[in-house]
């Protein structure tokens, strides 16, 4: 086990497998605290696979997931459970329910999980979607704002138990560049502000460079991580071609991959 300081999560050893497909074999990687973690690939390497495997929805076929040092998945359910509490995720599509407003959507894990009273509870649901910029659309339903807002109130849903590491799985797809800026930027706020750490799945190049303190790339064809480290110098250094031109995919359509956003 890593006694590594400021090591926040650590993945060893890990085999991600469906039935006798074997996804990606031999996983090794560590998050500190407080970074923002990026898991990048092509289509169909295990990106998402890997997040369902951190948040408790996939068993690994062979090792686990370390949490502040304490294995994940060789934990008995009870210890889970309450691992799991200190997550937040923030799915593709916001995961919103469509027949509740907005605060009644960050209000859901307040009411199952804490013992607070109603009007507690409506309390900090509101001071979650003004923390994400959604003051004045509290009574809103998920219908009547745009995705990018939708995005944003699914945020504000995974900050209500006020989880120490969040989760995020493609939060730009289906965005316009500069509602996903804005995303990216609200992200980063966060970070500073909350000291939270962050694992988001993301194939945007644009995210990759503005958000990404350190970065994995999952590769299909070899089933293996093949390589990790900061994006912008992964684009300069990685000694796989498959992971420079991944990342130079924004240069060879004519525009600078690594460009401040």
């Amino acid at each position: 086990m890593s006694t590594a300081a400021g090591i926040k999560i650590e993945i060893r050893d890990l085999t991600m497998a469906y039935g006798s497909f074997v996804l990606v074999h031999d996983l090794q990687a560590e998050v500190k605290q407080g970074e923002i973690f990026i898991i990048m690939g092509g289509s169909g390497c295990g990106k998402s696979t890997l997040l369902r495997h951190m948040v408790g929805l996939k068993a690994p076929a062979k090792g686990d997931i370390f949490y502040d040092q304490i294995p994940f998945w060789q934990s008995d359910d009870d210890a889970r459970q309450q691992r799991l509490r200190s997550f937040g995720v923030l799915f593709q599509n916001g995961a919103l329910w469509s027949s509740m407003t907005l605060a009644e959507n960050v209000s859901l894990p307040l009411a199952e999980y804490t013992d607070l009273s109603p009007s507690e509870i409506n309390d900090i649901a509101r001071l979650k979607l003004a923390l994400v910029g959604l003051k004045g659309f509290e009574d809103y339903y998920p219908a009547e704002i745009s995705g990018g807002m939708c995005k944003r109130a699914g945020l504000a849903r995974a900050l209500a138990l006020d989880p120490d590491i969040l989760f995020f799985d493609e939060p730009s797809a289906g965005l316009d560049p500069i509602t996903s800026r804005n995303l990216d930027q609200l992200i980063l706020q966060l970070r500073d502000s909350l000291g939270a750490t962050f694992v988001v799945v993301t194939h945007e190049l644009a995210s990759i460079f503005a958000i990404g303190d350190t970065a994995i790339f999952l590769d299909a064809q070899s089933h293996t991580l093949l390589d990790q480290g900061n994006p912008h110098e992964l684009l300069a250094h990685s000694r796989h071609a498959t992971v420079r031109e991944f990342l130079a995919r924004g240069a060879l359509a004519g525009q600078p991959a690594a460009a401040p956003v």
